[in-house]
């Protein structure tokens, strides 16, 4: 297991995002659409669910088809003024990162910025070898399979002592198709997982106990 390399994805998957924190990057999405192409909301969401229908993701859409700046609208739409009051996690994430054998890495796509300062408030940034951020993938976020190889590229990893522990399936079939082993964190019970992934946990925290599947 020390030959493992973790990749963690940060929002809903190391702390609880939906609350708080997604409902305001939407609205600032939102806004920033609406300014930048001089439209209402209404149309602003509009665009924005057409672009993730055709792109995967709103910045995707914005760069394609209005050569818009990614770190301007990063920097915009990431905002926090009391970030430390929207984030919500179980205490118990220290020790279950500490618990665990092998590398620790951050595979967000998220900015920089922003990542770094939840994993400043959640206490555990010096656990992480390195994190990688929408920046560093050069803007090609999940599921894309360009900013997977970056990151592997990057750190000169194989993806088959690679377990990648998320919240998005779709994310997550793309690191099943790269030969890694596969984490589903949440979701609805109620539904059977999807087959590429391997091992599905109500809480991250749940992980140390059931290292046994990747041995």
């Amino acid at each position: 297991m020390h030959g493992r390399v973790w990749l963690f994805d940060l929002d809903n998957t190391l702390h609880n995002a939906s609350p708080h924190i997604f409902p305001h990057i939407s609205r600032s999405m939102t806004a920033y659409v609406a300014e930048t192409l001089g439209v209402s909301a209404e149309e602003a969401n509009r665009v924005r669910a057409d672009y993730w229908l055709r792109y995967g993701a709103t910045l995707t859409g914005m760069m394609r088809c209005h050569d818009t700046d990614p770190h301007d609208f990063l920097r915009q739409t990431h905002q926090f003024p009391q970030l430390e009051r929207l984030v919500i996690f179980e205490r118990g994430l220290k020790a279950m990162l500490r618990r665990l054998p092998g590398r620790k890495l951050v595979f967000s796509n998220a900015p920089q910025h922003y990542v770094e300062a939840v994993l400043e408030i959640l206490g555990v940034r010096q656990l992480f070898d390195a994190v990688h951020t929408i920046e560093s993938l050069r803007f090609r976020p999940k599921p894309e399979m360009q900013g997977f190889l970056h990151l592997l590229k990057r750190e000169h990893l194989a993806p088959v002592n690679c377990i990648m522990v998320e919240d998005s399936p779709e994310n997550l079939k793309t690191a099943k198709t790269l030969g890694m082993k596969t984490v589903l964190v949440g979701g609805d019970r109620s539904k059977r997982a999807p087959t590429w992934v391997d091992l599905r946990l109500q809480s991250v925290l749940e992980l140390p106990r059931r290292l046994g599947r990747f041995k």
